[in-house]
């Protein structure tokens, strides 16, 4: 198992760093075996990409980690029922279930969950197939919605019973009721309930997508929704099923340790997300609020100088940075896991630390205070040593960068004014290291 675990994280290196690497796999390997993520898995990428899935799932086993598979069978359901010549009604987004119709629910929900359970025991990987038993429920509304359950309760035994013999247990959204009927539940409503429960680390949505899409089509990386939830839901792309993702995404999130986080993406995609800071999809945190100070008052200033230190490690701040140093303004996240320190020179902000913890910086943390920063300063410059693995990041924000000898210099706002990008570049040539080693 460890030769394994050794070569698959020596694949995975093409992806990510090796030390962003081994710091996932000992963070997930710390949860509780349930507690670990719970993965949902839309019909759509049962019935077009389940190779993929299969493959990433059996990648987790490998590595020592064991998810709780939920899937729906929308689409399977929708051709079958036309098949048998019931039309399809939906109700506020909601499939609506007819008596005639619930013989054919159970036979799709059994096959899509045998067929992915098939499918990992072709790659000799452990999985328990689950289609009853776990979710209690109740009518939603047996007028309206017919044969339609919500979760009143979640047994656990099945999961659990599954996770001990190192087995993923694939489960399905069927519900029932005390006197055993059958319900129809929504993957995503069984899902919701099933986290609020277990208050997993991860919780992952595997569609077709690959991430949330903002207005020109293009992945959301990461959300941090103390800062941007109230920003993002007035932007005229968010609307329909993604307004509702969003929100019912913020509400789960609501109820589950600040630690945990919501994953978007494909199958393909699945470890790239999980092991490696940049990720592959949209990662959503409640996150931490962004607090912002014009000088160092208020200023807890030994967390600050524990987050600096631990960020740029071996070197360390200089003893009198605080006494020497006039911020122009302070930006640093509640917990004191991600700041940002501006001063000005010669009438321009420059950006004289940016730390991110190493365990925030696969949460977004660091660009959800780069945000809020960047919304407050038009102008900015900043240098980055070579080799810095940030680097990526500024010149993906930067409009322009020039090497020195031991530096990049970094700008944006400037209006390619080459008197004043010139100015910047003395200034850095010049300025004083304030981290030592």
């Amino acid at each position: 198992m460890t030769d394994v675990r050794t070569t698959i994280v020596r694949l995975l290196s093409a992806m990510g760093s090796a030390k962003e690497i081994q710091q996932y796999l000992k963070r997930f390997s710390q949860q509780d075996a349930k507690r670990f993520a719970v993965v949902k898995v839309g019909g759509a990428v049962l019935r077009d990409e389940m190779s993929e899935l299969a493959s990433s799932l059996t990648f987790l086993q490998r590595v020592g980690l064991t998810p709780i598979v939920l899937h729906g069978a929308g689409p399977q359901l929708d051709e079958e029922l036309v098949k048998a010549g019931i039309e399809k009604h939906t109700v506020n987004g909601l499939r609506v279930t007819p008596p005639q119709a619930l013989g054919i629910v159970r036979r799709v929900f059994h096959q899509q969950n045998l067929a992915l359970v098939d499918a990992l025991h072709a790659m000799d990987t452990r999985a328990t197939s689950v289609v009853s038993g776990v979710f209690a429920a109740s009518y939603l509304d047996r007028e309206k919605f017919g044969l339609v359950g919500k979760v009143g309760g979640i047994e656990l035994a099945p999961i659990e019973a599954s996770l001990r013999m190192g087995s993923i247990p694939v489960i399905a959204s069927l519900g029932e009721t005390e006197e055993g009927q059958i319900l129809n539940i929504n993957a995503d409503f069984a899902a919701n309930e099933l986290v609020r429960v277990l208050q997993p680390y991860k919780i992952v949505f595997l569609t077709g997508t690959g991430g949330l899409l903002d207005g020109s089509g293009k992945i959301i990386d990461s959300i941090n929704l103390s800062t941007e939830f109230e920003r993002l839901m007035t932007q005229p792309w968010v609307s329909g099923g993604m307004r509702l993702k969003i929100e019912q995404i913020a509400d789960l999130l609501q109820d589950l340790p600040l630690t945990s986080s919501v994953s978007i993406t494909r199958p393909a995609e699945l470890a790239k997300e999980l092991f490696t800071h940049k990720g592959s999809g949209t990662l959503v945190r409640r996150g931490e609020k962004v607090l912002r100070f014009d000088s160092w008052n208020g200023v807890d200033r030994e967390r600050m100088r524990t987050l600096v230190n631990s960020s740029f490690t071996p070197r360390k701040l200089v003893g009198d940075y605080f006494e020497h140093t006039k911020p122009y303004r302070i930006y640093v996240s509640e917990n004191y896991r991600a700041a940002m320190i501006l001063t000005m020179e010669d009438g321009l902000p420059y950006l004289d630390k940016f730390a991110v913890l190493d365990d925030a910086q696969g949460e977004g943390l660091g660009r959800a205070v780069w945000q809020v920063m960047r919304a407050e300063n038009p102008k900015l410059f900043w240098r980055s040593r070579h080799g810095n693995p940030v680097n990526a990041f500024y010149h993906e924000q930067s409009d322009g960068c020039l090497k020195q000898e031991h530096f990049k210099v970094f700008w944006y706002g400037l209006d390619s004014d080459f008197s004043v990008i010139a100015r910047c570049v003395t200034h850095c040539a010049r300025r004083q290291p304030t981290l030592v080693e």
